[in-house]
């Protein structure tokens, strides 16, 4: 996974992609928000969003 990110990086770097940048955070926090709430009672009105 940190080899992943490195790569990610890297040629965000190279190709001056830095916008990339916000739009991985958000994937990110949304995938960790299901995750997380997968088992809990606010699980239902997640899932209602996608």
């Amino acid at each position: 996974m940190l080899e992943l990110l490195k790569d990610l990086w890297a040629f965000m770097q190279v190709r001056k992609k830095y916008w990339l940048a916000p739009v991985i955070i958000v994937l990110l926090l949304l995938g960790g928000l299901l995750v997380l709430s997968q088992g809990s009672a606010i699980a239902p009105f997640i899932y209602t969003l996608f």
